[in-house]
This record gives structure tokens, sequence and C-alpha cells, in this order.
């Protein structure tokens, strides 16, 4: 295995590596067996080595894998038609990741904005926001610690809390050029947040009142997660501007930003562009996740065991002292300690399971939306045996 030495220090890396997977399971490269309640950060929807999945890119591969948007692009556009019919949005654009899908939903809303003849068009961001790490997303990202050392920062952004309507319609008060808010239906990485009822709708209507576009980052929520084809789709709205990226290609890189009406229209030739974005190969890997979340009923199946497993992480160390929130939409779940807990990835490794812990006391489980009922209670067993351990150390 090569030495790190030779890459930038970007991310401090547990001292393991992984040589293959099935389903929900990793092994490393020394034959030791993990279940994945990472997923590759919310991306690995249907498991690896999913059959199907491999079966369509390597077909795929063999036939054609880049051609540019120089050209027709059939597969592209057969997979915009399919998002667009499931999202009811009317246009797709194609990139290579949330960052790039989220940097065209910025550049299409100040367009508009332009268009409307604002000559400084601005975006309602939130507190507790992770919208991708370029220089406009890493701004719109409501963390101070991702901003430090990159300033100055890029303009155009006004920062509200999240879950705060009556924040929101305050901005509306002082009539300034806003074309746009963007945000996260559920925050990821902030710790999975969800919103009291009625946040998208109460969001939906006040920029309905004041001309404003909806732009939701569904990156981490989106394609079934939360146990919705999309989150939005709780509370029954439409949005102007969807972003997605992780689990759309299984694992393939690919991002998209869809959108309706004005929005719709704002980018035209030459306004933006993606080498990569769209090509055959990560179309195909996306239209084929498609189809098998459809075709198994991976949604309804992530809304039920993903209850599933709330319940039964409540029952098991839902009264802790340690415990503060068991929380969780379909299978993207937080357990939320009262103290700074990365020793429990550790813990919970060494019982054979992967995960996550984010914004410093969350633990975050993404397993695969395919995930069996004997999966979710080792999963359980692990998660709940950890944090017990981790309750009673200093």
């Amino acid at each position: 295995m090569g030495s790190d030495q030779f890459l930038m220090q970007t991310y401090t890396r547990l001292p393991i590596g992984f040589d293959h997977g099935q389903g929900s399971w990793l092994w490393d490269t020394h034959g030791n067996k993990y279940l994945d309640a990472v997923s590759g950060i919310a991306v690995v929807l249907l498991g690896h080595a999913h059959p199907e999945f491999v079966a369509a890119i390597s077909d795929q591969a063999g036939k054609l894998v880049h051609t540019s948007n120089l050209f027709q692009v059939p597969l592209q556009a057969e997979l915009g038609e399919r998002l667009c019919a499931v999202t009811g949005m009317e246009r797709a654009f194609f990139g290579n990741s949330g960052a790039e899908a989220n940097e065209a939903a910025i550049k299409l809303a100040r367009r508009v904005g332009h268009v409307r003849g604002m000559e400084t068009p601005s975006i309602i961001v939130t507190d507790g926001a992770f919208h991708g790490r370029t220089m406009a997303t890493l701004t719109a990202t409501g963390n101070r610690k991702v901003h430090a050392g990159f300033e100055p920062l890029v303009g155009g952004f006004k920062r509200i809390p999240y879950d705060d309507l009556e924040a929101l319609a305050n901005v509306g008060k002082h009539r300034d050029e806003v074309i746009a808010v963007l945000v996260e239906p559920i925050q990821g990485e902030n710790g999975v947040v969800i919103p009291k009822p009625g946040y998208l709708r109460g969001l939906r209507e006040i920029c309905d009142a004041l001309g404003w576009l909806l732009m939701l980052d569904e990156i981490q929520t989106g394609m079934g997660r939360t146990g919705k084809w999309f989150a939005f789709q709780h509370e029954d709205i439409q949005p102007d501007v969807i972003t997605l990226a992780k689990s759309l290609g299984n694992g393939v890189p690919i991002g998209a930003c869809l959108a309706r009406g004005a929005a719709a229209e704002a980018l035209v030739p030459g306004s933006h562009g993606s080498t990569f974005g769209g090509n055959p190969l990560a179309c195909r890997a996306a239209l084929t996740v498609l189809d098998c979340v459809d075709k198994d009923n991976l949604v309804a199946h992530a809304a039920e065991l993903g209850a599933y497993i709330v319940a039964q992480l409540e029952h098991r160390i839902g009264a802790l002292p340690i415990v503060a929130a068991v929380r969780g939409s379909g299978l993207m779940i937080g357990v939320e300690l009262h103290r700074a807990c990365s020793e429990i990835v550790n813990l919970a490794m060494e019982a054979g399971v992967l995960v996550n812990v984010t914004n410093e006391r969350i633990i975050r489980l993404l397993p695969p939306l395919n995930l069996t009922q004997s999966e979710a209670d080792i999963l359980v067993d692990a998660v709940a045996s950890s944090i017990s351990e981790f309750a009673q150390s200093p």
C-alpha cells in the first residue's frame, strides 16, 4: 500500500484501508469485516458491489465513457427527464459533485437577479449549513472553522439562524436585493438537525410572497435517504431549485442542479459548463440507481427501517444521562451526546461497525438503503454498546 506522504494532508485518516465490499459490508486489507454505516458519507446508496450496478457500469465502460458536452449525450438527456419526473422540476444541469451542483445553483440565482435588474443580488443562507468547499459554497456554509484561512470570502450572502422563519421574514422587511434562499431540508454535517414541522412550507410561503427563489440542497437528503424520494416531499411543497449529488451515482461522481420556472431558463450557452459533467458513464450509473431504488421499493424500506433503528436506539440508550437526543428521518440518523465523542468511531470499529461523528458530539448513521433487518440489529447493538462503554469513561 502506498504512503500518504505524497498526499496533501486534508484529512485525518483512520489507520484502516479497504480491499473490497459486498452489500452493507466492507473488508479491510487485513481481512477484517465491518458493517458500513457511513456509506462513503451518504454516497453508496445501494451498498457495495451491487450486481445490477456493477453490470451496468461495466457494460457502459465497454461502450463509451466520455465524449464531452460539445455533442448530444443520450443518457444525459434520459437522466434529466427521469430526475425532472420524480422531482417535478423542468431542467437539469450535470456536474461532478455536490459543490459543483451548488455552484450552479448560486450562479443561476445571481443570473435571475441580474435579469430582474438587481446590481448585487444576494442569497440567504443559514447558520450550521454545509454546502461545499469551493469559494462560493464555502462562503455559503455556516461554519466558521470551514471559513478560517480562506478569507476574503465571496460576497453576496446573508446569513440567518436555521429553522427560524421569523428571522427570514425580517430580512424581507429590509427590501434588500435578495434573490434566493439556499437551505438544507435537514442539516447533515451539522449533526442531522431536523427542523420543526412546517419549516419548509413556511420557507415556500415567504419566498412566494417576496418573489425569492427557494433553493434546496438535497445532496445528503435526496434519493430516498429520508424515507421520501426527496426531503421536501415530506411537506408537499415544490422548490424552484434542487441540488443533488452523493448517492445519485452510488460512488460514481455526479452532481445535478434541477430547476423550474425562471431559474430553469437562467443558464444559456456560454454561461456555465462542465467538461466531465453528465458523461455517459456517470449518467448510466445514476439511471441504474434510480432503477434499483424504484424496483426494490427502497424509499419505503428506508422509512420503515429507519424508524425501527431510532426506536431501538431510544430503547437501548435513550435514557442514559450522556445521551441528549436520538433523531432521524429514514436512514439518516443522529445520536447526540452531551460531550465530544470522537472515540465512539474507534469503539464501534472494534465492534465491527463503521460510524461517523460529526459536529463533535453527534454520531451520524448513514447506512445503505438496502440494509437488512438483521444488519440493522447488528448496527443498533454496536452503537448502543459503544455509547454505553463511552459513557463510563472519564
